[in-house]
């Protein structure tokens, strides 16, 4: 049984698409980020921590259960932009994206019984500038409120992102390959 650590609608979204079964238990863990700790380390580790949190929580139940984790976030001059925290960080975070590239990594773990799968995707996303009207017209959507980076490209945000580099999934919140590599090495097919 594959049960995602997530109450990401995206993440749902693609694990459907991608032709998986799966129960959903969201992990409640610490999310900040340590002293001095590599953006893509960082998602690593919470990734991993959610799915062992749940894990453990279901072992006794299920010894058979896939524990999938998943955190995503977007990286610009080394700083971690994570969900905005209002409206005026939003626009904050949308200044400091417009008109040139950033990163978005997300790390993935997978953990059953007596094992620990965990991995990252890195993206760089192009983003076109952005007057101070679009900024604020944007965040008066409601959409960048609960994204890492305050954007989705999936959605309105398309319009200024005219290029990436690697994994579409990954910037919406879930590499899709990676997570379908790492469930195939601990036996969790589709």
């Amino acid at each position: 049984m594959l049960i995602l650590a997530s109450a990401s609608p995206r993440r749902r979204e693609l694990l459907s698409q991608a032709g998986f079964s799966f129960q959903i238990v969201p992990a409640d863990i610490d999310e900040r980020v340590h002293a001095d700790e590599d953006p893509v380390a960082y998602v690593t580790r919470l990734a991993r921590e959610k799915a062992q949190a749940v894990f453990s929580g279901l072992a006794t139940e299920n010894a058979d259960a896939v524990v999938l984790g998943a955190d995503t976030t977007v990286i610009v001059d080394d700083q971690i932009l994570g969900k905005p925290a209002d409206a005026a960080d939003a626009a904050r975070m949308l200044r400091l994206l417009a008109g040139r590239r950033h990163r978005v990594a997300t790390g993935v773990a997978v953990v059953r019984a007596g094992a620990v799968e965990s991995a990252a995707e890195v993206t760089t996303v192009e983003f076109l500038p952005m007057s101070e009207e679009e900024i604020a017209a944007y965040v008066a959507t409601g959409e960048p409120m609960d994204k890492a980076g305050a954007y989705a490209i999936q959605g309105r945000a398309a319009r200024w992102i005219p290029r990436i580099e690697g994994c579409y999934f990954n910037v919406v919140g879930l590499p899709l390959a990676l997570v379908s590599a790492l469930l195939k090495a601990a036996g969790e097919g589709v």
